[in-house]
């Protein structure tokens, strides 16, 4: 008896998927494959960014196990409310509409939970928010390429997928992972984020602050986009723990212009999208 291949059943055309939220007119996905590259810090910032060109946008921290949106938006103690019909009403912030695991559940406690609680949590999050009317719901992916991705490939169409890396290889080798994984999943890839790419020296000169991968032959080889490289400044960081996006807190920063660059690419990117689908 031969063994079962382990990417076998994986391609979203294998899924009885639900339909599209109601109210929700794109959904996009931002993945890494590994955790510490920065993705959430890119979720958050270009929701706040996506905000600031007048869309209506929310985002959805789907990391059940280590949440991190309530703390960049510097909401830890905000408690989720429910609406006369019982659904969650989001927490706003910097014009976003935000739904997090923990906004329902104290930062220090470890959720321990196997799969079926996991899918009714997600479902939940899709489908029991309410969200209202949104140009664009992000959804920030956990690190790995298992049962969340393809839970809400499942739940529901995702129109793009954005991958954030850092320039070395044992970050990008992850983030292969996410690229092969929104394959599977029929997923279109805007392109791929360098994130953390160099840091800016007092006399102006850029510094790598990693060891530079293949990152550059491998978007070469596979006709990808790097579509957009983000230092690592200070500001940035700063913004992160005190839990305001860089764009509020530090609107000067090079890093604030990057992430309205992105918000400006991706909604350029649907606009373009739609109107070749009209014209067919």
């Amino acid at each position: 008896m031969s063994p079962a291949n382990p990417t076998a059943n994986t391609s979203a055309n294998t899924f009885n998927k639900q339909g599209p939220i109601p109210g929700i007119a794109k959904i996009i996905a931002v993945g890494s494959g590994k955790g510490g590259v920065g993705k959430s810090t890119v979720s958050a910032n270009l929701a706040v960014a996506i905000a600031k060109l007048g869309l209506r946008v929310g985002l959805l921290d789907s990391d059940i196990y280590g949440p991190s949106i309530p703390r960049l938006f510097g909401a830890i103690n905000q408690k989720a409310l429910v609406d006369e019909n019982n659904k969650i009403i989001p927490i706003e912030r910097s014009g976003v509409k935000l739904m997090s695991l923990g906004f329902l559940v104290p930062e220090e406690t470890a959720v321990v939970w196997r799969g079926p609680m996991l899918f009714k949590a997600l479902e939940q999050f899709l489908r029991d928010v309410v969200w209202g009317d949104l140009d664009y719901l992000i959804i920030d992916l956990p690190p790995g390429t298992g049962d969340v991705p393809l839970t809400l490939a499942q739940k529901t169409q995702i129109h793009l997928g954005i991958a954030v890396t850092t320039p070395q290889n044992i970050a990008f080798a992850d983030c292969k992972k996410a690229l092969d994984m929104f394959g599977k999943l029929n997923i279109p890839v805007l392109g791929v984020v360098e994130n953390m790419s160099y840091f800016k020296l007092p006399n102006g000169e850029k510094a790598e602050l990693f060891p530079r991968g293949e990152l550059d032959f491998y978007i070469a080889q596979n006709k990808m986009t790097r579509i957009l490289q983000i230092p690592f400044t200070q500001n940035l960081a700063k913004s992160a723990e005190i839990g305001i996006s860089v764009l509020d807190a530090f609107p000067q920063d090079e890093t604030a212009d990057k992430f309205i660059e992105l918000a400006n690419m991706l909604t350029k990117s649907h606009t373009a999208t739609t109107q070749t689908d009209t014209s067919h």
